[in-house]
């Protein structure tokens, strides 16, 4: 009986974590993307994205072999998560909460995709260095002019994803309006494995715990806010910028963390709400390909590896008279995900929706439900088991 043949379409995290998933399942895979090796990096420089990795997405890398190759000097875990309203709301959550070792951990994107490309040779699976130009039956043609045969397609390949539009499934979404910046920042106090968030006039602020540098200790700054303001920032000469961008976050943070210095560049994305309907005869969307929501809550990452666990359970639970393009297949695996994914929608657009009303109705109704979240444990315990599970 002929082997079938899956060819996962996207070089990136979520892809390599596909394509070397459903090789350990026993599945014939090849991976289709841009072949970029990441080298290791450099003591003190950091990969300007980070990611702040679930307890759930941890021990899927962990099944996959790949969270032990990472530089344990470049993953910082997260014990605390501190949320501040725009005025006296806050909640505050510990691990302990849910008798857990770590709420999180934050992960630089290369660090993850250098372990994972290492994992990929390691299993000797196939990548095609080219792109897809179409899709034909169970054909997909390259950009270079060639052609490979897939009994399963999987769009692994990013937002802009070719394999969607070839395959013409439905997307449909909304911009916000924001732009995500990024910087790595240099702070005068240690951060103590704490990730801090606020919502105020400029915005939702984030800063996720890093290892301390030479300069002292280090945080990364994911700051969303009003695409008006953000080019304002980006506009302005680095001197200028970092001087004025310094003055917001020391006027958001209050002395949380003592003086926040500009370390890195400053980077820029707009920021957009997205579902698809994620499956086609043969084909399957995953990550930011099926689905993007708000960073708010720091789960566009493990919402793609979730999709990738759930992709993989539909393969193997299939009868063995189903082939992997099988529509049945690919609709148990939409299933699996139609619950997860709208909730986190739901949740982060709410969220953002709820503190982006300056009414003072609101900001009162806001805040004070900060106040009781905070001082009910229970509802603190679900919030983290919820967290923890995508």
């Amino acid at each position: 009986m002929k082997r079938e043949t899956i060819i996962v379409c996207g070089s990136g995290i979520v892809g390599l974590a596909a394509a070397l998933g459903l090789a350990r399942a026993g599945f014939g895979v090849a991976l289709l993307g841009p072949r970029r090796l990441v080298p290791a990096a450099a003591r003190d420089e950091y990969c300007p994205r980070v990611y702040a990795i679930s307890p759930a997405s941890q021990q899927f890398l962990e099944q996959l072999g790949v969270w032990p190759m990472l530089d344990d000097g470049r993953v910082t875990s997260v014990e605390t998560m501190e949320v501040h309203g725009d005025a006296d709301g806050q909640v505050t959550l510990h691990a302990w909460q849910a008798a857990q070792p770590t709420l999180a951990w934050i992960v630089e994107s290369s660090e993850l995709e250098r372990a994972l490309q290492q994992a990929v040779r390691v299993y000797g699976i196939a990548w095609h260095d080219d792109t897809l130009q179409s899709i034909q039956g169970g054909t997909v043609s390259t950009a270079a002019g060639r052609t490979h045969a897939a009994d399963l397609l999987v769009g692994a390949d990013g937002a802009a994803s070719p394999v969607r539009e070839a395959a013409g499934i439905h997307k449909a979404g909304k911009p916000y309006g924001d732009v995500g910046l990024v910087a790595h920042l240099t702070a005068e106090y240690p951060h103590q494995h704490t990730a801090m968030q606020w919502f105020n006039a400029y915005g939702v602020l984030a800063l996720l715990p890093l290892p301390d540098t030479a300069d002292g200790p280090q945080v990364s700054m994911v700051w969303s806010m009003p695409a008006a303001l953000a080019q304002s920032l980006q506009d302005m000469p680095q001197a200028a910028r970092d001087q004025a961008l310094e003055a917001r976050l020391q006027a958001a943070t209050g002395d949380r963390l003592g003086r926040l210095r500009i370390r890195s560049p400053l980077l820029g994305f707009p920021l957009f709400m997205e579902h698809s309907a994620m499956i086609a005869p043969g084909v399957a969307l995953v990550g930011d390909a099926a689905h993007r929501v708000h960073p708010l809550a720091g789960q566009g990452l493990n919402l793609g590896l979730g999709d990738v666990r759930a992709l993989l359970q539909a393969l193997q639970d299939k009868e063995p008279y189903r082939g992997v393009g099988d529509l049945r297949v690919l609709q148990r695996y939409r299933r699996a995900r139609a619950e997860p994914v709208l909730a986190m929608r739901l949740a982060t657009d709410g969220l953002h929706s709820l503190f982006a009303a300056p009414a003072t109705p609101w900001a009162w109704a806001r805040n004070a439900g900060m106040r009781l979240v905070d001082g009910a444990p229970l509802v603190k315990r679900f919030l983290i088991a919820g967290a923890s599970d995508h």
